[in-house]
């Protein structure tokens, strides 16, 4: 199959922006929130909004690694930051690409056993074809794309990045 580039590393730069400025606007009455970013690319993707919003913001911002079998998403979901470091914050959920919303809907559960006193969500791209009610509240770019095509967000060690569809 062939790679059809949705995003370049300088549109994933402006949306990473974007919804940095979209994050502090929400959460402009807080001092502290947290963002938790699955694992891998979701992480990564968490780890660049929080650089933007440290930029363009006076907010104390927490990262948060979540690691969640995406194969076997019932399975024990890990955090880096205890429950204690993220209860009564505001809480942004990241992921790089929200598909069937699976992966997204069991992370949520996970944190939704905390109190928060805001609990958002972030991806890069939203595929549209969601099995679970589970919204992304920031995204970068809704693509309504077929079952068989798969898309794929590539974060390079050089700091570069970009989107396709095969």
């Amino acid at each position: 199959m062939s790679k059809n580039i949705i995003l370049t590393n300088q549109e994933i730069e402006h949306k990473i922006r974007r919804i940095a400025y979209q994050i502090y606007e929400t959460f402009v009455d807080e001092e502290e929130i947290v963002i938790a970013g699955i694992a891998s690319n979701g992480y990564t993707f968490a780890k660049k909004i929080t650089d933007a919003l440290q930029v363009i913001s006076p907010l104390k911002v927490s990262l948060c690694k979540v690691q969640i079998n995406k194969q076997n998403p019932q399975l024990p979901i890990e955090t880096s930051l205890s429950k204690e470091e993220y209860a009564n914050k505001g809480l942004i959920l990241v992921d790089d690409v929200l598909n069937s919303g699976t992966t997204l809907i069991y992370a949520v559960r996970h944190f939704i056993d905390v109190p928060l006193k805001k609990f958002k969500t972030a991806v890069l791209v939203d595929r549209n074809h969601k099995k679970y009610p589970v919204k992304a509240d920031f995204k970068g770019i809704s693509l309504s794309t077929s079952l068989l095509e798969h898309v794929q967000v590539v974060f390079d060690e050089d700091g570069s990045s970009y989107a396709h569809l095969s």
